[in-house]
């Protein structure tokens, strides 16, 4: 089809969510523009603006995606060290998402679908918190779980645990990191 838009839309909003999530993927979120990414998807440039109006709302849409997606990675974890492994496991295979998720800047916190999706990752983990760990103040437990589960996350996929990792398997390490801290 030389000359002619191959590409036929039954799901714009889809499309451009994928391609937003390549461009952050490889570019980061800076990179991001409803243009770019309408001429990536064969359509006019005010496309994609009929299903998220402006870039944040983009952004907002790609960050409530990510939590309803790491709701679902926890959902079944088999305690709290196995959360805080999907928790690394979904920043590795969803660096894009990890990377707008946690980034107020970016998207419109007070968005519903987002707040309920933010909710429901919270809920996950807060079950795994409330399930392992004997304390009067079980959400400052959580923030601990996540800092650490977030931490080691973010430190992986900004390569500045390269040298400390090698060739390991990031998820074994954090295993590991978890069983030196607090035993098994």
């Amino acid at each position: 089809m030389t000359g002619q838009r191959a590409y036929h839309h039954g799901d714009l909003r889809r499309a451009v969510l994928t391609a937003a999530l390549d461009v952050i993927g490889s570019d980061g979120p800076a990179a991001l523009s409803l243009r770019d990414l309408a001429r990536r998807a064969g359509v006019s440039h005010a496309a994609p603006a009929h299903h998220f109006k402006d870039r944040t709302g983009l952004l907002t849409a790609i960050a409530a995606e990510g939590f309803d997606l790491l709701a679902a990675t926890l959902a079944d974890a088999d305690g709290l060290r196995d959360a805080g492994v999907r928790y690394v496991r979904f920043a590795r295979e969803h660096p894009a998402h990890f990377q707008v998720m946690f980034r107020p800047d970016l998207h419109r916190p007070e968005d519903p679908a987002l707040q309920e999706a933010r909710l429901r990752a919270g809920d996950r983990l807060r079950e795994a918190v409330t399930a392992a760990v004997d304390t009067d103040d079980p959400r400052l437990a959580g923030v601990a779980a996540w800092s650490l589960a977030h931490g080691f996350a973010t430190l992986l996929l900004t390569h500045n645990l390269t040298r400390p990792v090698g060739d390991r398997d990031p998820e074994d390490v954090f295993r590991a990191l978890t069983g030196m801290l607090f035993g098994s």
